[in-house]
This record gives C-alpha cells, sequence and structure tokens, in this order.
C-alpha cells in the first residue's frame, strides 16, 4: 500500500498575474481548454527551478518511459499519467519540491522497420511521433516540466548512456563472447527472447533461428545475489518482487561430474558436468540429457545416431527458449548412442539430446530423475526409459509409473558397496548434504549455487540505436574503449540501413565512419557497428531528469542527493522484470564507482491496470449462414464469427443475447486496444466531445487503480455530468442562449456547522484516497459532497473554494478557471491542499442502546447532546420500542448521556406518560 506522508510549507512565489486567463467553454459543452494549457505553458507553471529550496519535502513522481508510436495516444495510455499527476499537483499543494518529468525511449526497432518499409529516415518519424505525443499530453492537461524533456536519441543524452557503457567496460562487466542468439534473417538483427512468438518475430511474423554470433554482453550475474537480497526493501507490489526472484532464479545444489564410457563399458577421458537442485536423488538418475547447443554433443554422439542428432539440432534452432521449457508442450529428445556413468552406483546410463534443457541454464546438462521430476517423468514414459523412485512420499499407494514424486521425504533404493555411499533412511536434505561431502571427498562434484539469471545480451544488428564507444585495431583485433573526451560518438546519417543479409550491421555500411584510427598507436581501426538494445538508454533516464542540462557529468551530486530516489515509479506490469531489473542494475553499478547515493533506483512502484477496448459481442455462425447459440456449438463443426452491434443486444440473466432472438447467446468479450481489432479510441476524439478534466476523471472513477478496466464511452457521460453539477452549482444555470453569466452565484454568508463537517469529511477522505491511490473512491466522495450542497439554502464562499481546490488534482481546467471566476488573478497550482480538521471528522450523533427492564430492545439515534427526555420520547416514537413501551408504567429511568437508556417498568398497566 503506498503512503504518502504529507509536509506542511508554505507555496512558493504567486506566478505573473494574468487577467482572464481560465475563460474557457464550461460544461456541458466542452472543448479542449488551450487557454488553460497556454497559461501554463507561458508561464511554466509546473517548472522545477534549478536552483530549489533543499530544506523543503521532495517529491520525484515518474512515469514510465514512453516510446512514441506514429498511431499517438490512445485512451489507455493516460490511465498512469492521469495518476502521477494527481499525485504531482496534491504534493506542489501540500509544500513540496515536486519533480514531474516526461521524456522518450526512441531509440529502437519499430522505428528502425518503419523507416525501412516508408524510406523515411527513422530520425525524422521518431521526432514527428514525439510531436504528436507532446501535443496529446498537453491537451491533458498533465502537470509536467517540459522544460526538463529528453529523448534517448539525442546525442547529447546517449553520450552519458555510452559513458556508462565505458564504466561497465573498466569493471569487468562488459565483455564479448559467443553465445547462440535468436537471429531473425529477414529484420537482419538478433532478437531478445520476449521479441519472439512461437518461433517468429514479434514484429512482422518472421522465422526466426538460433545461432551463435560474437556478441556484447554484461554481466548482470555478477549482481544476481545483490539484485535478490534488495528487494525486500522495496515498496513494490509483491507480485513485481516474485517475478524478479524467479526470474534471477538462485538454487542451492551440486554440480556432479559423469563419466563417459565406451562401447565395452570403459571409462573414456570426458566427462559431462550437470547441476541438479536435489542431489539427494543421484540414485535415482537413469539418464542424463544434454542441450543441443551443448559443445561436447558433436564429439559423443555415436556415428549411428549422427544423422538424427543433427535433424534435431536444427529444429531446436528455431525454437525460442521459452518455447523450449513451457512445461504444457511435448517432450522431445534423440538418443546420442553414447553412455555416462553414474558414480554413486557405477551403472552406465543412456545420453540424450532434449532441447527442454537449455544450454544457457547451469551446465547445459541434467542428471535426469524420472521418478522425482516431472518433465523428466514424461519424457521417460515417452521414450521407455527406466524410472527409480528413491524418496518415499507419505501416500502408501504413491505409483511413481504414473506420476512424478517431487517433494521430498525420507531415501530409499540409496546404497552401493561400489561408491561406499549409503544415504538409506536419511531424510532429504540430510542426504542431499551427505551426498554433496561424499562428491567433495572423491572429487566426484562440488556444492554449487547456480541462477537462472543469464548475463544480457548487449548489442543488436541494427541501425537506430547508441554506437557502442570500443574501435578494435586492424592488425591485432584488440577491441579500446574510445576516450570520454571523443563522447558522444554519433550516429552517421546513413541513406541505405536495411538489414546486409549477411549478419555484418547496417552500420557497416558507413565505411568513413568505420575506418578510425587507434588514438593511443595510431595504427588503422574499425568501429564496433553493433548498435546497444532499446533497454539502453531507459536504464537510466530518471537520473537525468534531475539534472538534464549538465554537459560535464551525468548528474550533479548534490541534485542527485535531494532527488534521488524516485518516490513513486507508475507503469505497466509487461515491465516488472526486464526494464526494472536492468535500470537496477545499473544504478547499483553507478552506486558503487559513487555516481550515485542510494542502491535502489525506485522507492515504490505502482503498476496500473490496462484499459480494455470497449465490449464487443459476437455470435457463432454455422457454415450454412445461420447463428448458433454459444451453449450449443458442436466442437465438431468449424464456426465463422459475426459481430453484433451493441443496439441488437440485451442482457439475459448473466449472458448477453440478441434482441430479436433470445435464444442466441452471444459472446461478450473486451480485449486489450490495437489498431488491428479496431477497438482504439483516441483521446483527442474524447476531448473534443466531452472535455479534457472528464476523460481524466471517467479514467480513474473507473475502477481501482491498478485493476484492468474496460473502457464505455457511455460511461464517461456519468463523470462529464458531475463536472457540469459542480459548474452550475457554483457559476449557476445559463440563460436560455446557453450562455454563462460571468463571475460565481451569490456565495455571501457564514458556513454552517453541517456544511463544515459535510465539507472536512469530504478532504479527509479525498486525501487520504489520493495518497492511497483509490482515486475512483476519492471521485465518489467528491460526488456526495456536491449531492449534499445541492440541498443547502446557501453556499458560503469559503466552502466552494475549499471544494475546488480539493477538485483541482483530478479535473485542473474545471477548478482554474472556477479559480477565476472566484476572484483569484493566478493560478492555484501552489495554494495549500486543504486540511481537514478533527474537530469536524467527530459524528453529531450517536446510536444509542435502549433497554426495558435490563434487556436490550432497540437502538434509537441521538444527537451528543440529546437530554435524558428528549432520548425516552424518541424511544418512545419508535415503532419497535413503542411495544414495550404502551400502556405500561414507568417506575423509573436510568440514562447515561451518549452511552445508554434503560427504562424500569413496574407491574401497574397505566399508559405512557401517566403519573
Amino acid at each position: 500500500m503506498l503512503s504518502l506522508s504529507s509536509s506542511p510549507s508554505n507555496p512558493p512565489p504567486p506566478l505573473p498575474s494574468s487577467p482572464s486567463i481560465f475563460v474557457i467553454p464550461p460544461p456541458p459543452a466542452p472543448t479542449p481548454h488551450t487557454h488553460t494549457n497556454r497559461y501554463w505553458e507561458n508561464n511554466k507553471t509546473f517548472r522545477t527551478p534549478d536552483e530549489i529550496d533543499t530544506s523543503k519535502p521532495k517529491f520525484y513522481v515518474l512515469d514510465m518511459f514512453p516510446y512514441p508510436s506514429g498511431a499517438g495516444l490512445h485512451v489507455g495510455h493516460p490511465l498512469g499519467y492521469t495518476a502521477t499527476d494527481i499525485l504531482a499537483r496534491l504534493k506542489r499543494m501540500q509544500g513540496f519540491n515536486v519533480l514531474h518529468p516526461m521524456g522518450w525511449d526512441a531509440f529502437g526497432l519499430p522505428a528502425e522497420q518503419y523507416a525501412i518499409e516508408t524510406g523515411t529516415h527513422p530520425k525524422i518519424t521518431t521526432i514527428r511521433n514525439i510531436n504528436r505525443f507532446r501535443t496529446q499530453l498537453k491537451l491533458l492537461g498533465f502537470s509536467y516540466d517540459w522544460d526538463r524533456e529528453i529523448s534517448t536519441t539525442e546525442p547529447e543524452y546517449y553520450k552519458w548512456t555510452q559513458w556508462i557503457f565505458l564504466q561497465l567496460l573498466k569493471q569487468g562487466l562488459a565483455y564479448q563472447a559467443e553465445v547462440p542468439v535468436n537471429w531473425c534473417p529477414a529484420l537482419g538483427t538478433v532478437l531478445a527472447n520476449e521479441e519472439v512468438i512461437d518461433g517468429v518475430s514479434e514484429r512482422g511474423g518472421h522465422p526466426v533461428i538460433r545461432k551463435p554470433m560474437r556478441q556484447w554482453m554484461l554481466k548482470i550475474t555478477a549482481y544476481a545475489d545483490r539484485l535478490l537480497e534488495d528487494l525486500d526493501d522495496l515498496d513494490w507490489p509483491e507480485s513485481v518482487k516474485e517475478m524478479q526472484r524467479n526470474w534471477i532464479g538462485r538454487s542451492e545444489g551440486a554440480e556432479l561430474e559423469f563419466c563417459l564410457v565406451d562401447t565395452s563399458g570403459l571409462k573414456r577421458e570426458s566427462k559431462i558436468t550437470v547441476y541438479t537442485t536435489r542431489p539427494d536423488t543421484i540414485f535415482g538418475a537413469t539418464y542424463l540429457v544434454v542441450a543441443p547447443e551443448h559443445v561436447l554433443l558433436s564429439s559423443i554422439v555415436s556415428d549411428a545416431q549422427r544423422k538424427q542428432v543433427e535433424e534435431y539440432k536444427e529444429i531446436a534452432s528455431r525454437k525460442s527458449d521459452l518455447e523450449r521449457t513451457e512445461l504444457q508442450k511435448e517432450k522431445t529428445g534423440v538418443f546420442t548412442g553414447c553412455y555416462a556413468r553414474n558414480a554413486a552406483n557405477g551403472k552406465d546410463i543412456p545420453i540424450w539430446v532434449a532441447d527442454y534443457v537449455l544450454g544457457s541454464y547451469g551446465t547445459g546438462a541434467i542428471m535426469a530423475v524420472p521418478a522425482h521430476d516431472t518433465r523428466d517423468h514424461e519424457f521417460a514414459l515417452k521414450y521407455s526409459i527406466p524410472i527409480c523412485g528413491v524418496v518415499t512420499p507419505d501416500n502408501a499407494n504413491f505409483s511413481y509409473f504414473e506420476e512424478a514424486y517431487s517433494g521430498e521425504g525420507k531415501v530409499i533404493n540409496s546404497s552401493s558397496s561400489v561408491s561406499g555411499l549409503d544415504i538409506n533412511g536419511l531424510s532429504s536434505k540430510e542426504a542431499a548434504l551427505r551426498v554433496i561431502e561424499w562428491l567433495e571427498k572423491t572429487k566426484n562434484g562440488i556444492k554449487k549455487v547456480n541462477y537462472k539469471l543469464r548475463d544480457w545480451l548487449f548489442a543488436r544488428q541494427r541501425y537506430w540505436g547508441e554506437p557502442i564507444p570500443v574501435i578494435f585495431v586492424d592488425d591485432t583485433g584488440e577491441g579500446i574503449p574510445i576516450p570520454d573526451v571523443e563522447l558522444p560518438l554519433t550516429l552517421p546519417e546513413l541513406d541505405e540501413f536495411t538489414p546486409t543479409g549477411t549478419g555484418e550491421p547496417p552500420l557497416s555500411k558507413a565505411l568513413s565512419w568505420v575506418k578510425t584510427i587507434d588514438p593511443v598507436s595510431g595504427k588503422p581501426a574499425r568501429r564496433e557497428t553493433n548498435t546497444m538494445p532499446q533497454w539502453a538508454g531507459s536504464c537510466w533516464y530518471y537520473l537525468r531528469f534531475m539534472d538534464p542540462k549538465n554537459s560535464k557529468e551525468l548528474v550533479g551530486r548534490e541534485k542527485e542527493r535531494y532527488w534521488s530516489p524516485v518516490d513513486v515509479y507508475v507503469g505497466g506490469a509487461e515491465h516488472a522484470v526486464l526494464h526494472l531489473l536492468y535500470a537496477r542494475f545499473w544504478h547499483k553499478v553507478l552506486y558503487d564507482i559513487g555516481v550515485v547515493s542510494t542502491k535502489e533506483p525506485f522507492n515504490c512502484v505502482i503498476n496500473q491496470g490496462i484499459i480494455l477496448g470497449e465490449v464487443q459481442y459476437m455470435a457463432y455462425q454455422d457454415p450454412d449462414g445461420y447463428l448458433v447459440s454459444a451453449d450449443s456449438v458442436d466442437a465438431t463443426i468449424e464456426y465463422s464469427q459475426e459481430r453484433i452491434a451493441e443496439e441488437n443486444v440485451m442482457k439475459s440473466g448473466d449472458s448477453f443475447v440478441l434482441k430479436d432472438n433470445p435464444n442466441i447467446r452471444l459472446i461478450a468479450r473486451a480485449h486489450k486496444m490495437s489498431k488491428s481489432r479496431g477497438n482504439v479510441i483516441n483521446p483527442d476524439d474524447v476531448v473534443l466531445e466531452y472535455g479534457a478534466d472528464s476523460l481524466r476523471l471517467y479514467e480513474m472513477f473507473m475502477g481501482p487503480f491498478r485493476d484492468s478496466k474496460t473502457w464505455s464511452t457511455s460511461g464517461i457521460e456519468g463523470v462529464h455530468r458531475f463536472l457540469a453539477r459542480v459548474w452550475r452549482l457554483i457559476v449557476g444555470s445559463p440563460s436560455p442562449d446557453g450562455k454563462f453569466k460571468d463571475g460565481t452565484v451569490n456565495l455571501d454568508g457564514e458556513p454552517s456547522m453541517e456544511q463544515l463537517r459535510c465539507l472536512h469529511r469530504c478532504i479527509d477522505k479525498v486525501t487520504e484516497e489520493i495518497e492511497g491511490t483509490r482515486f475512483n473512491t476519492g471521485i465518489s466522495a467528491m460526488m456526495e459532497f456536491i449531492n449534499a450542497a445541492y440541498k443547502w439554502d446557501k453556499l458560503p464562499k469559503l466552502i466552494v473554494e475549499t471544494f475546488v481546490l480539493l477538485l483541482s488534482p483530478y479535473a485542473p481546467h474545471v477548478a482554474e478557471e472556477l479559480w477565476s471566476r472566484l476572484g483569484h488573478p493566478i493560478s492555484l497550482a501552489y495554494e495549500p491542499f486543504p486540511k481537514a480538521n478533527p474537530a469536524y471528522l467527530k459524528e453529531s450523533t450517536v446510536v444509542l442502546p435502549v433497554q426495558i427492564n435490563g434487556k436490550t430492545r432497540g437502538t434509537i439515534q441521538v444527537e451528543d447532546a440529546c437530554t435524558e427526555e428528549d432520548a425516552f420520547r424518541l424511544a418512545s416514537l419508535d415503532s419497535k420500542l413503542s411495544k414495550f413501551l404502551a400502556g405500561k408504567s414507568i417506575k423509573k429511568r436510568i440514562y447515561v448521556a451518549g452511552k445508554i437508556l434503560n427504562v424500569i417498568l413496574d407491574a401497574q398497566n397505566v399508559k405512557v406518560g401517566q403519573q
């Protein structure tokens, strides 16, 4: 749960006065609030000065770097931006120095592919897309400090991305290695695992193969333990932290060596090393599995099996790591024709090659224990490999041949006179320790900690990315970092940036740029022609926002110490692992070399939910063109689907059916917004019809911020009517021609106790809900206040002004206009946010238990200062209590104010009130 503490502080000096700055057409006929936006822009209302009063508290709120695509924003994008804007506006008004910037993650494959398809230079399309995004964001009134705007494609920015790479190189954390990569011949580049789906590229659907290439790598594995341990102290969603833990995948176990044996059973010199987290199951290993890319595979395969193995390796090369390791996929493999000896029992076991084992994890080989591993069990059954149970489950009827038992228990079938190892009767934990002792004593293995985390593949065969600041001397091939003073190493202007088709990056075409001289030796050299991945620029941008104009260092020390860490970081859950993990890695490296002062970059991370497109209704249609109810489809028949317009649909129970034929049940489904589905809603259109504030308010009102929600254009009308009610309450009703008078309604008079209580309950609720990011319930509280205000005979100015300030973080355009009409010539952006007075939060009434002859018979609601007579009178009038009192004589009454009323009756049958 996010909790944003507030600290009282005097607001900064008021901005220059400008008369008639917020005169905009109000609801119910809204238009884009250009006058207000222009005022904010001209007066730099939300600029965070370079030099600030550091004695004041700070609040750094950040949106995850957007990628500016040509499609522009859809209504799903502003969800997170609106939330951070509400938080930023609240904290400014609470006296904080607020840093709320925006920039662009603009290098990468999409821009390059679009450029290739259209023949337009990616620089041109990137600038055009950025301009469109910026215009749309300004239209929605987000209070960004646009003076701090940055783009990863600017040389002034990526100079420091290159500088960080050089620091990684100096620390031994950047290196080159030949590794299997996802190579897409059509795109001419290496793709990350997440960019490959079902063996084809996510962009374009082109075939992807696995092939070894020499690549730059970053040694993120050197920070695995710190990345894991420091998660515990972060205010992040537990699901995100767990995803990072799983991605890092720390495990403790053992590395074991299995000697290869020839066909006559004699040991060969070669050994296969395997990693296991369950050394207690060593006696249950009935075969080994090596990955298709294992370095020893070609040397151990028999001649009889070589053709099958080579064919299998080719098929496996076309699969991504994710496809190979999905548990639900059928396991496949080929026998190598070779055997290895299990030193624990002296038995020779077959070696298979299977793609469910990855060359990049552990040693690229496993000992397979089918009785105690689900994948191994499935594989063993398919290929008729022996299954030997060595750990007993509690269930006496358990069958190892029906399923694997992966839990711990008592060890059985695990002793050998050949090896001298006996672990029978031990628990799994005790047995594992005993096996590791035996392995180390006999030099057959060692204790080992392993990680799923792999070093970061940090090179792309693309043009549109940061050049890597390294040269290679021609005669030696030695890689040399370029001097810091030569940064930035800028991209050459290329007219032809299509893939070479050979694996050489497009930059290799820039011959005059590639050829250079080693500044130390004076020898001819060549520049690195790979570029950095898109992740590079987004790893550290949060630091540059603190000091964006600094040409001498990445970020000034004093500014970094004041603003770090980011207090609230909001973005999609799809970045839960890679972006956040990469950024944490770079941050820790910068911490180690003294550039930053905190161990972690982001104190609090919040994942907003997805806004799905409007519900679409589909009907099944059989091959003859007849509609079929969704609950009557036949799995053997191939149906098409027909989209049904909403006006032809009605609800029936929990289902949706055709109005004209209620027997036809429909499929009702909301999908993620995408151009291909035709369900994208342009925010510009919504703003044009309903106004920017209605869009902002609706996105916050749809439901809990972290949950997925379904867009409904009709739903926005409700919050639009709410804003119109606020407007009419304060400004009054329009004249017959639809125009509103200047100023406001009569706001004379002092507030009553009822009004103050109502207002301060609203203040308390709205403040609490914004700070808890429960924006929808904050809006509900304001709606309840307006409902109450419409019943009042008078509307004091104090009440109205306070409510307008409450509304302003959510609906800043309307609030600024109302503030101006209330007689204030400057923006309310730095007005103190209202504080709830505890004296007005106390309930004025209490629920009073009423007893008859000592037995509670009901309750009544009374005022705090209620007298005994008034309490008794209310009890006598209550329908439930009066039947106990009617016709009875009262002996005495016991009354404790605010606590209890006890009426003691005597035996005489006289009416209430008679003496």
